[in-house]
């Protein structure tokens, strides 16, 4: 690798690692930085009812039998590391995602059987927010103006 293409390289990823992800949720808005480390275009399940007894290295083993697996983590609490209950596991290709759900839902991973979702994590987004609010009040105005 050139000495160009490995600096091109590095500034890129440390953009990705820079960037910082806005969002609202409860009411909340936040910046999450914590999206950086996830790919944009993957295909994202989320794991619910997760006992204590799994962590990351765990819920990698389940899953990690899809060719296109890519990631997953286990959500914990920041002050006292305990599992949330819950973690996301991030996919490729989207075959593998419909395969997994099919699958491993209800399948037991430590001592509960997990519960399997898609992911609404796009959802959060600030800007998608705001969208969604914005095409509700033209739906809203249209509606008044007819009644």
């Amino acid at each position: 690798m050139s000495k160009q293409a490995f600096e091109i390289k590095i500034t890129t990823e440390r953009k990705k690692k820079d960037r910082k992800t806005v969002r609202i949720a409860g009411g909340t808005v936040w910046e999450d930085t914590s999206l950086a480390d996830w790919p944009d275009d993957d295909f994202r399940i989320f794991c619910g009812d997760l006992g204590n007894d799994v962590n990351d290295e765990v819920l990698t083993r389940t899953f990690n039998k899809f060719p296109s697996f890519q990631r997953a983590r286990v959500v914990r609490d920041k002050r006292t590391g305990k599992s949330k209950g819950f973690g996301f596991v991030s996919f490729r290709e989207p075959a593998d995602f419909i395969r997994a759900m099919k699958e491993m839902d209800g399948r037991y991973v430590g001592s509960r059987p997990i519960k399997l979702r898609k992911s609404t994590w796009r959802q959060r987004s600030l800007d998608v927010v705001k969208k969604k609010e914005r095409e509700k009040q033209v739906l809203l105005q249209a509606f008044n103006s007819m009644t």
